[in-house]
């Protein structure tokens, strides 16, 4: 069975949005490879002498600490939010102490909810990390201090999906975080289609990694489809796909 499903991803240009092309090809899909974010990191590094717990929200986190050579306290409890970035951890020789059963800023606060009061906690993350874990931290009574690893920015000459979305020729998209959905609408915007790529996107079956990036959509008019039970790609991208073509198991 042949299907024209073509699905926007929107991931860095780096191995995540490799395998994701390949996931969504796997699918039967045609990919839209559109990077919407790039890293530039900012050269800063964990602290490691007085930290209780540091948090880390992303493999690119992680890497960006591994590669300037952040050695954790042994009394320093490491956590993870999402097993991408525990297994990044694992990867780099690190041990992954807490990890939030909800994959999300809200998620930690509450697991760490009463273990933190009067700790020193490191947040260790992006220039546009939410403020809902720095504030629930604090909340909780931690000491709380945010090290800006790397900034995200979006790529010039992204927007690719832009233009088959205003055409009509968008049948999917996959969102991976709030900044993606930004960003697609701001190079929207530089092309001057805002409006036709918004149509476009909500004639199209669309999918939020999470509960955040769902909110983001919705916020700035973008209807949400899709939203996997768990904030993982793999089962976005298949639920995605699925919405989109429905017979594709047939």
């Amino acid at each position: 069975m042949t299907r024209e499903v073509t699905v926007a991803v929107f991931r860095p240009a780096d191995e995540r949005l490799r395998e994701a092309v390949e996931l969504l090809d796997s699918l039967g899909a045609t990919p839209v490879p559109d990077p919407m974010l790039a890293v530039e990191p900012t050269g800063e590094v964990p602290r490691t002498d007085d930290a209780d717990y540091a948090i880390f929200t992303s493999k690119t986190g992680v890497e960006l600490a591994a590669e300037a050579g952040w050695v954790p306290d042994e009394r320093t409890v490491v956590c993870a939010i999402g097993e991408a970035t525990a297994d990044a951890l694992r990867d780099a020789g690190y041990r992954v102490d807490r990890i939030p059963e909800e994959f999300t800023s809200t998620g930690l606060v509450a697991a760490l909810d009463g273990d933190v009061a009067g700790a020193r906690v490191e947040v260790a993350r992006s220039d546009h990390g939410s403020d809902v874990l720095l504030d629930g931290l604090r909340e909780a009574g931690a000491d709380v201090r945010e090290t800006v690893l790397y900034r995200l920015v979006r790529p010039e000459g992204s927007g690719e999906s832009v233009e088959l979305a205003a055409d009509g020729d968008l049948r999917a998209a996959v969102f991976t975080s709030s900044l993606t959905v930004e960003n697609f609408l701001a190079a929207a915007e530089d092309r001057g289609v805002r409006q036709d790529a918004l149509r476009g996107l909500n004639e199209a079956v669309v999918g939020a990694i999470g509960e955040p990036t769902r909110r983001t959509a919705e916020r700035l008019g973008v209807d949400v489809d899709v939203v996997p039970e768990r904030a993982d790609f793999e089962e976005l991208a298949c639920a995605v796909v699925e919405a989109a073509a429905p017979t594709y198991n047939e």
